[in-house]
């Protein structure tokens, strides 16, 4: 059973910069580092002067979302190849102490529309990384992984669960089941070798500049607060009635980084979300007095969309010492902020509906 810690002492702990000064010289790959989350990583790791080498295809965004990511000046170094390149990987990980795999193919819709590509990506291109890792003799593996491998949890019919990582797993989407994959091997090609691991399961992360896809019904942040900017009724899938537990990009890179640091989390799989569940609608209702005159309009719910649900933290607070520190209310403030200074960020697919 997980011990439990309380919220005073972590706020009492080391900060989490101080805990990464372990890092200072450490040299880093971050496998897809020029996208959110990993660009907001490296940064974060370059602060503690760590070498960071970011190796990713560039291609998931458009061309002008890669400088508002900021992969080219953040990173150490940065590499533009494909994880299912062997020679490639095998080259930029000569020399690595830690690897980060954040890599994938991780749209939701886009991979149940396109499974060959996701197969490509998330599965090959874990399996080439797994294995040149372990070849490597890297330190440690940090594995990120998604919520959602759980599905709608264990009794739908109960309304939205807190998912527990001992709990057993409902993946719903060829997205999800990619992860679960991708968890397993590492457990099977890393438990027991030189190298440790962890596996860190992400809730739904936001914040800017995050820039959402045609097609997609991920990122409701950026969905719902550029369609209300641009003057679009906010689209509710199903009555906005599916429950996430957003987790601000800012506090996923921190958890991350202190999974190479924190000893307590080797082997083990930690969910990383705030443990606050939040309805999609509620969401939209933080976004609408930013704009008046917002309206809603309630569209199906996509067959991958899961209910959702809400992360159980113990394991995550215990292991990282670590909670998150940026509430919903003030992370959609700041992405409203930042639409607002950078509305060239609104993608032309939207601009065009609006007209």
């Amino acid at each position: 059973m997980t011990a439990q810690i309380d919220d005073e002492s972590i706020d009492a702990g080391d900060s989490v910069s101080s805990r990464l000064e372990k890092l200072r010289g450490s040299r880093i790959v971050v496998t897809g580092g020029g996208g959110l989350v990993g660009s907001r990583l490296t940064a974060l790791l370059r602060a503690a002067d760590a070498e960071v080498t970011v190796l990713d295809r560039m291609d998931a965004y458009p061309e002008f979302t890669h400088e508002l990511f900021g992969a080219q000046r953040l990173a150490s170094r940065l590499v533009v190849g494909d994880i299912r390149d062997r020679e490639l990987v095998r080259s930029v990980l000569d020399g690595a102490d830690h690897v980060v795999h954040a890599a994938a193919f991780a749209d939701v819709a886009a991979c149940t529309r396109r499974p060959d590509i996701a197969f490509k990506a998330n599965i090959e291109g874990t399996e080439v990384v797994l294995e040149e890792v372990a070849a490597a003799e890297v330190r440690r593996f940090v594995m990120v992984s998604s919520a959602a491998v759980y599905g709608n949890g264990t009794d739908p019919a109960d309304g939205p669960q807190r998912f527990r990582e001992d709990q057993p797993v409902h993946p719903l989407s060829v997205y999800a089941n990619g992860k679960l994959w991708a968890e397993h091997q590492t457990r099977l090609m890393l438990g027991g070798s030189s190298t440790d691991f962890a596996i860190l399961r992400y809730f739904s992360v936001y914040g800017d500049p995050q820039i959402p896809k045609p097609g997609s019904h991920s990122w409701m942040v950026p969905w719902l607060t550029m369609h209300a900017r641009v003057g679009l009724p906010m689209r509710l899938n199903g009555g906005g009635v599916q429950v996430r537990d957003l987790v601000h990009v800012d506090d996923i890179a921190a958890a991350t980084a202190l999974a190479l640091v924190e000893d307590g989390v080797v082997g083990e799989t930690v969910n990383v979300g705030s443990g606050v569940p939040t309805s999609v609608r509620a969401v939209g209702e933080l976004i609408a007095p930013h704009f008046p005159g917002a309206e809603f309009i309630v569209t199906p719910r996509p067959a991958d969309d899961p209910l959702g649900g809400c992360a159980d933290t113990d394991r995550m607070r215990e292991l990282l010492r670590w909670r998150p520190g940026i509430t919903v209310a003030e992370g959609v403030e700041r992405y409203v902020r930042w639409l607002d200074a950078t509305p060239e960020a609104v993608p032309s697919f939207l601009t065009e509906q609006a007209t």
